[in-house]
């Protein structure tokens, strides 16, 4: 266990940087060969985390492709999800929250115990945690594969480090630290 929970943001893109396309779909992202047991893959990931954290597409997507069928909520962990709708939770673990970052920072550490904190997503979500200085990590998997448009993985300027880069099948498997905002040049 950290002594310090890492805020991870832990995802797969596009090569041309895009998290969903247009209609949310990710058909691009479960077409592709990966190897279960490979560099940055899910098990070992997850084995980390204590707490989960994402926007409302991102649960709606879940609610609509993986609670479906009779099929549980997928994190037996506390969830988080940020919005300004109004929705309901479809588990206990389940908290539905507004607000910014740093209002539910010490709740959300709180929650982790001592793990990490996974920021699932959307990218919007990702960059207002990353603004607000509690973004420690971008771990994302990038495919072979180019949408022109749709949902981007991190829609502000930003300056990250690499720290490790590996291959899983079809991925390009990368970890970044959050450096800080990056300027608008000057021009």
């Amino acid at each position: 266990m950290n002594t310090r929970p890492r805020f991870r943001y832990y995802t797969a893109t596009t090569l041309d940087g895009y998290l969903a396309d247009e209609n949310d779909s990710l058909d691009w992202l479960l077409t592709q060969p990966i190897d279960d047991d490979g560099a940055m893959n899910y098990g070992a990931f997850i084995s980390d985390v204590g707490c989960v954290v994402m926007g409302a597409t991102t649960y709606r997507w879940l609610l609509d492709h993986e609670v479906v069928d009779g099929k549980p909520w997928p994190y037996d962990m506390p969830c988080f999800v940020f919005t300004h709708r109004d929705l309901t939770p479809v588990a206990e673990s389940i908290r539905i929250v507004s607000g910014t970052p740093e209002e539910h920072h010490s709740t959300l550490v709180e929650a982790a115990t001592g793990k990490d904190i996974w920021v699932v997503g959307g990218g919007d979500l990702a960059a207002q945690f990353a603004e607000a200085g509690l973004l420690d990590e971008v771990m994302v998997s990038i495919a072979p594969v180019t949408l022109g448009a749709g949902r981007p993985l991190f829609p502000r300027r930003f300056d990250l480090e690499l720290l490790t880069v590996e291959r899983n099948r079809a991925f390009v498997c990368a970890r970044y630290r959050v450096v800080g905002p990056r300027e608008p040049a000057q021009g």
